[in-house]
């Protein structure tokens, strides 16, 4: 007998978005940069996600927000706004109110249109580090730590990551030669290879791809996920594979955590 498909599976999904930093918030002014940043260019934003960030705002400036004519802008310019940041609690019911989620990360990934943007801008505020072949994260949030990349399937991270911090390795597998710290996130499409402590969370195979594998020198994750299938570790880790190499693989529906034989 046909075992009968579930209605709805829950897995770990990635999504990338773009971090809209506003300093001012009347709608004229804020399409007049757009159309600078863009220069008139239809497809720049690509119907890119966006979180507006409004942390940089005055308590009056804030509140008197207009969310139905900053988000019909932004639709214009082809950015879907799906949630605000750094947004006082007495605004989170209006938010809410408009369609909008409350964002409380540290660190939003980009796409290619925030690098595109972040290039377009760079004569009137100093770049945020950039890793190669990554999301570039918006100038006002912790930024990841800059990449050298030795082939364009590869990221490499070669400084810590703290917590806050995410790193997406699109398209490309993630190497990292220093601890990754509790609260920190890593992502790639392809293999997650970390040669010091994983702590944090670390989603391989992020597009879908379950071949993908996580090997780390130590595991100490919150949680690991290959291809959207998650495991968490309230529990602890198992004491046997405690400060031993390890690798992490999707079996079926299952997430194996296995000892490394050798490197």
């Amino acid at each position: 007998m046909q075992k009968a498909r579930k209605p709805i599976e829950i897995k770990i999904s990635t999504v990338v978005a773009i971090s809209a930093i506003l300093h001012e918030t009347d709608p004229t002014s804020l399409e007049q940069a757009l159309q600078e940043m863009t220069g008139g260019v239809s497809d720049f934003f690509e119907d890119e996600f966006a979180v507006l960030d409004i942390g940089t705002l005055e308590a009056d400036a804030a509140a008197g927000i207009d969310w139905s004519a900053v988000v019909a802008l932004f639709k214009r310019f082809r950015l879907n706004t799906v949630a605000v940041r750094n947004a006082p609690q007495a605004l989170h019911e209006g938010i809410v109110a408009h369609g909008l989620a409350i964002d409380t990360s540290a660190v939003a990934g980009a796409g290619a249109a925030n690098a595109r943007a972040q290039e377009a801008t760079a004569q009137e505020a100093e770049p945020a580090p950039v890793q190669a072949a990554a999301p570039t994260p918006a100038p006002a949030t912790a930024a990841v730590q800059p990449a050298a990349a030795p082939a364009a399937n590869t990221v490499v991270i070669d400084t810590p990551v703290r917590a806050g911090q995410r790193i997406y390795a699109r398209g490309a597998d993630l190497v990292v030669l220093a601890v990754v710290n509790n609260g920190a996130e890593l992502i790639a499409d392809g293999c997650i290879h970390v040669y010091a402590p994983l702590r944090g969370r670390a989603l391989a195979g992020a597009s879908g791809n379950t071949a993908a594998r996580i090997f780390a020198a130590s595991l100490e994750a919150e949680l690991v996920s290959i291809a959207g299938v998650y495991r968490t570790f309230e529990n602890g880790h198992a004491p046997e594979l405690a400060g031993k190499q390890v690798q992490v693989r999707l079996q079926g529906e299952r997430i194996d955590v296995l000892p490394m034989s050798s490197w």
